[in-house]
């Protein structure tokens, strides 16, 4: 039987047990995928023994995306140019990484407004972490030329833009004071906090600014309809959902720890919410 993970602290509110599992009895395939409350504190010490108890893999989440690095073997190209890691391996002894977080993003951003071109004008972006790294790297490389990476901290956000600079590309780091201003003539807005999830404080950006016909985006996904998605609908702006990208990032994930590449559907979608 095949044994898979998802490491986070806090665990308890990750949906990823019930999209593996779905797929584990849509496939028929004997296997399992739990949820490990693991502190970062204690993550170099209890990644190396997963493969011993017949573990084939593991997802990250907060917080340990980047500080997981160190600690592999081998990290693909494209987990080393964003600078973090959701999906690692365990083969022939060796700990691998990879990030599927992009392909998530780019994947559901490309059903979900299959018009949408990352050239059009300038992208905001909320936040400057670990998920903030991942739409980065799929905006650059579906060709965005002007970026707006808006945060709390700026030294954070000015970090953050010195590691994705590549030529054709124009990055701006933005603090609290200046965000309103940020989002003026904005494509896309792409909000890669926590800001507006249950349990935490509400967005107050006004959207007025952004560009006629522009799509807001919120990773955010429990609530699903955030207060930022629901600002945007009533200003006219197509929106984009965050359980999309959690779908679509799980898809590449269970085909490395279980040998079939799933479909994501209206089941697996009702599976996650259920």
């Amino acid at each position: 039987m095949k044994l898979a993970a998802v490491i986070g602290w806090p665990i308890h509110h990750s949906r990823s047990p019930k999209l593996h599992t779905h797929w584990l009895k849509r496939y028929g395939i004997p296997g399992s995928y739990v949820a490990l409350p693991i502190r970062p504190e204690d993550l170099a010490a209890c990644l190396p023994v997963l493969p011993k108890m017949g573990f084939t893999g593991c997802n990250l989440t907060i917080p340990h995306k980047e500080i997981v690095l160190p600690l592999l073997d081998e990290i693909d190209a494209a987990a080393r140019a964003i600078g973090a890691v959701n999906t690692v391996m365990f083969q022939d002894g060796r700990i691998l990484g990879t990030n599927t977080d992009v392909y998530g993003f780019s994947e559901y951003l490309r059903r979900s407004v299959p018009n949408f071109r990352a050239d059009a004008g300038p992208i905001a972006v909320l936040g400057a972490g670990g998920a903030s790294r991942a739409v980065l790297y799929g905006l650059a490389e579906a060709g965005a030329r002007e970026i707006r990476v808006i945060n709390r901290s700026a030294a954070r956000a000015e970090a953050l833009i010195q590691h994705f600079q590549r030529p054709g590309l124009t990055l701006h780091a933005v603090d609290d004071a200046g965000a309103q201003e940020a989002l003026h003539g904005a494509t896309l807005l792409v909000n890669a906090t926590s800001l507006g999830m249950t349990g935490q404080p509400a967005h107050t950006l006004n959207l007025d600014g952004l560009a006629p016909g522009a799509t807001v985006y919120d990773l955010v996904y429990s609530p699903l309809d955030t207060d930022l998605l629901i600002q945007a609908r009533a200003r006219g702006y197509r929106t984009v959902d965050g359980l999309g990208m959690l779908l679509y990032q799980a898809k590449p994930a269970f085909a490395r720890f279980f040998g079939i590449d799933p479909e994501v559907d209206d089941d697996l979608r009702a599976a996650a919410l259920a």
